[in-house]
């Protein structure tokens, strides 16, 4: 079912609720044995049909009808997957449900399932065990045993730096890794994430961690619901607390140190602009995963969801650069292309009658339908992604400094959260 048409223009903060009926005619997903570490370069011939038929086919699954772009040609990822935010309507997929390692994307999952818990000014004091059992060469953002931070310092942490040390912390606070990991694995389920399964909080290699394109957008699309969430993922620059040393008096003072986020969307860098419009989420990057990404980003009041798993091309920002093309892309097919299926609602969702399927939209015929195991996306011209909007809502106080601009608004089938605007990038 199309998504509601948004206004042309919108108050600062804006309350929508979209409640459309699902009609889940697809079965249930497939069975699927605990996965490897390291994936064979071929997907499965047979994978979840969660969010429809066409979407547990191996290979590109888009309708190239007429008005709709044609994808771009050089997407070399093994995964990746198009949607929409406000309706869940996927508008175009590779391998979407394909079971690969997720690395630091699945601290998306992570943030959802513990951040609601603990007041951002809860203070901990860290102790040794907090920080036992991280994996060699984890990404760190700089925590120190003895030192004391908030609860805001720890998910500035998690999203900016991919701080490992601070998902271990928080763990920590919330009974324990092993606790954790049960925590996580309950909630993706409650969202229909089933091609997940958890081994780590913070998505560092492990035997048998999985999860795929199509679950990390359910991730990304139930955490953004949150508004901490959304200023957390969303932000560019903080400073995050340092060491605690004696100045000229003998007094104790607590120095800080700039941090900034690792999404070069968001961020930039010399061969990746910032998009325009992009809002957030979160990146990943480990020896077995390779690169994974999943963005979200708004231009001309239509929001989309991209995740990108493990480009072939192992340039540098390889995932950034391929992600842009699909936004772009994107945003040129929303409200064109016939959907090929959807992001499903969590179980609980007031009003859902959902159970792991499809609605009978998602596998819309049309051209350039489905390809065979391991092959390229359809040939294609990359969108220009022009048009878009450049707003920003001014977050007042603390330390966190927006520098990229986009008004960001999603509106799935359940109640919804407030419109956030962030500051124009200057």
């Amino acid at each position: 079912m199309p998504a509601p048409k948004p206004k042309a223009s919108r108050s600062l903060l804006v309350a929508s609720a979209a409640l459309i009926s699902l009609s889940l005619t697809a079965p249930a997903a497939l069975a699927a044995p605990t996965p490897s570490t390291s994936p064979s370069a071929t997907p499965p011939a047979k994978m979840s049909t969660v969010g429809g038929t066409r979407l547990g086919q191996p290979g590109t699954q888009v309708n190239l009808t007429a008005g709709v772009p044609v994808l771009p040609k050089d997407v070399t990822a093994r995964s990746w997957i198009v949607s929409d935010a406000e309706s869940g309507e996927v508008l175009a997929a590779h391998n979407a449900h394909w079971r690969l390692p997720p690395a630091s994307t699945l601290k998306m999952l992570f943030a959802d399932t513990v951040l609601p818990r603990f007041p951002k000014s809860t203070t901990h004091k860290v102790v040794p065990t907090d920080l036992a059992g991280m994996g060699a060469g984890s990404s760190m953002v700089g925590i120190k045993e003895g030192q004391t931070y908030t609860v805001h310092d720890l998910w500035l942490g998690v999203f900016l730096r991919s701080g490992n040390d601070a998902v271990h912390v928080l763990s920590a606070m919330n009974g324990g890794v092993e606790q954790t990991v049960k925590d996580m694995q309950d909630h993706a389920d409650e969202l229909q994430a089933l091609d997940t399964h958890v081994v780590s909080p913070d998505g560092y290699d492990q035997a048998g961690q999985v999860s795929s394109a199509y679950d990390l957008s359910l991730f990304a699309r139930s955490g953004l619901q949150k508004k901490d969430f959304r200023e957390y993922c969303s932000t560019v620059r903080a400073k995050f607390p340092g060491d605690t040393t004696k100045n000229a008096k003998g007094q104790s003072v607590r120095g800080s140190f700039e941090i900034q986020n690792t999404n070069r969307l968001l961020s930039g860098d010399t061969d990746v602009p910032v998009y325009q419009g992009i809002a957030g989420v979160k990146n990943g990057n480990t020896t077995n995963a390779g690169a994974t990404f999943t963005g979200v980003a708004e231009r001309g009041g239509r929001v989309l969801l991209v995740t990108v798993m493990n480009p072939e091309k192992k340039e540098h920002n390889e995932v950034y650069k391929e992600t842009a093309k699909l936004f772009d892309w994107g945003f040129q097919a929303v409200g064109k292309a016939t959907p090929v299926g959807e992001l499903v609602p969590p179980k609980g969702a007031v009003g859902s009658s959902a159970q792991p399927g499809a609605s009978a939209s998602a596998s819309g015929s049309g051209s350039g339908s489905g390809k065979g195991a391991g092959s390229k996306p359809v040939a294609a011209a990359s969108a220009d992604g022009s048009g878009g909007i450049g707003v920003a809502l001014a977050i007042t106080g603390g330390v966190l400094v927006l520098l990229a601009g986009a008004a960001f608004l999603v509106n799935r089938r359940w109640p919804l959260p407030d419109l956030v605007r962030r500051r124009t990038r200057p």
